[in-house]
């Protein structure tokens, strides 16, 4: 296992201008050894692109990668010792699974008693253990993803595992599975696992620290919890929840902040005593409240939905489309009501112009 250090720019063009030429933007990010990290954003963002660079597949156009203090940029995959699993199964269909899973280590000349006992422990974590003499081509599309993911996982001593939206082939009542299991394996092995994918449930679920990406650029690096409750960036507070963050163009004036017209009340958080903003607002915090209460903006109920574990309602608020989640025991409004919405709390998070928070 190793801890890998990103210091780099990558683009796909010979002179690349301006920001729109780069796959990656400027960055400098660090992977600690034994983390579990998930590089979370939307197609194109640049996340496979970070994950190949690290793997050696590709070689950053700026800057460098290095491994435990020393420079791989141009080490090939076998040199930093890395396991790479890619969205659909890479496996070999005239062998049996314990073949397949022993493949890398045989390749290493690692001693028979060894490999049987480390294919043994794999198998047992995956639930494959009574499919270890079968060949490869009878099994399903999801069986056949468990070996490519046993097959990373099986070397003890690699520096890293990269996972490249690896549940993509996988049945969706099978994806929490298997994204339990992989959260297991990564407590009893102690490896370095990083997973790229879009899907926020896969990352938040998986991963000690998420990686957010867009058009290039990370935006946040933190804890689930971080980036839930204080989105470094207005992208994040968008991209993270379901559904994602409400935001409301505000004013400061005197340390009071108004809203379309409207007092909301007095902002303690030091973001300037006259300043243009956006207050960013979780819909599970996001209150509904009596018409014309002190601090509130008017709103009207445009939907009720009724989803099961929450209630979700849609307000139009002075102008502003919100949304507010709801328990199922508490009291709903309905349909054409008129009532009030309070957008600022204790969870209300500022953003300046540039849409990165202020407090």
């Amino acid at each position: 296992m190793s801890r890998i250090e990103l210091d780099l720019a990558h683009s796909y063009k010979a002179n690349p201008k301006d920001d729109a030429d780069y796959a990656l933007l400027p960055l400098k990010m660090t992977f600690e050894n034994g983390g579990a990290y998930a590089l979370l954003g939307p197609s194109g963002c640049g996340k496979t692109t970070m994950l190949n660079i690290m793997s050696g597949l590709l070689v950053p156009s700026h800057g460098t990668v290095r491994f435990d203090g020393q420079d791989m940029t141009r080490a090939t995959p076998q040199q930093r010792n890395i396991a790479q699993v890619f969205q659909f199964p890479v496996i070999y269909d005239t062998m049996t699974v314990a073949q397949n899973l022993a493949f890398p280590l045989k390749n290493r000349q690692v001693p028979a008693d060894q490999i049987k006992a480390r294919v043994g422990q794999i198998a047992e974590m995956l639930e494959m253990s009574h499919q270890l003499d079968m060949r490869a081509a009878g099994l399903s599309a999801d069986q056949k993803q468990k070996i490519s993911l046993g097959r990373g996982l099986v070397r003890p001593d690699v520096s890293a595992v990269l996972f490249d939206e690896p549940l993509t082939v996988i049945d969706p009542h099978l994806k929490w599975q298997l994204r339990r299991k992989l959260k297991q394996i990564h407590h009893e092995l102690k490896l370095t696992l990083i997973y790229v994918t879009h899907d926020q449930v896969e990352a938040l679920t998986f991963a000690e620290q998420v990686v957010v990406m867009t058009r290039g650029k990370v935006v946040q690096m933190g804890s689930p919890e971080a980036l839930f409750e204080r989105p470094a960036h207005r992208f994040v507070g968008h991209f993270i929840g379901s559904p994602g963050m409400n935001f409301v163009p505000a004013t400061v004036v005197g340390g009071v902040v108004s809203a379309a017209g409207y007092s909301l009340g007095a902002l303690t958080n030091g973001s300037g005593a006259n300043v243009d903003l956006t207050l960013g607002i979780r819909p599970e915090y996001l209150a509904i409240v009596p018409p014309g209460e002190a601090g509130s903006l008017p709103a009207r109920v445009q939907q009720v939905q009724d989803i099961g574990t929450y209630v979700l309602v849609s307000l139009d608020a002075a102008g502003q489309s919100l949304k507010a989640r709801l328990s199922p025991e508490a009291a709903a409004p309905r349909v054409g009501d008129t009532v009030g919405a309070q957008v600022l709390n204790a969870h209300t998070c500022c953003y300046d112009a540039a849409e990165e928070l202020i407090s």
